[in-house]
């Protein structure tokens, strides 16, 4: 998340700023998915890459959606 972070304030956004953004995007995606794979969006926040098999592929194109490159 911090790279996130990073970008935003690169744009003019203060820390603050960024923070409050980021907290509306990931709000705004865990209430567009399902209740059991919520964590999973905290994980990818986190900088992890959960199992993504039981999605049947759904959010392995999101791997690097959020800047992280881990695999």
């Amino acid at each position: 998340m911090n790279e996130l972070e990073q970008k935003l304030t690169s744009l003019g956004l203060s820390p603050e700023q960024s923070q409050q953004a980021i907290q509306a995007v990931v709000e705004f995606i865990k209430g567009k998915v399902p209740t059991e794979y919520q964590g999973m969006v905290d994980q990818v926040m986190a900088g992890n890459l959960p199992d993504l098999g039981s999605l049947g592929g759904l959010m392995g194109g999101l791997k690097g959606f959020f800047g992280s490159n881990k695999s």
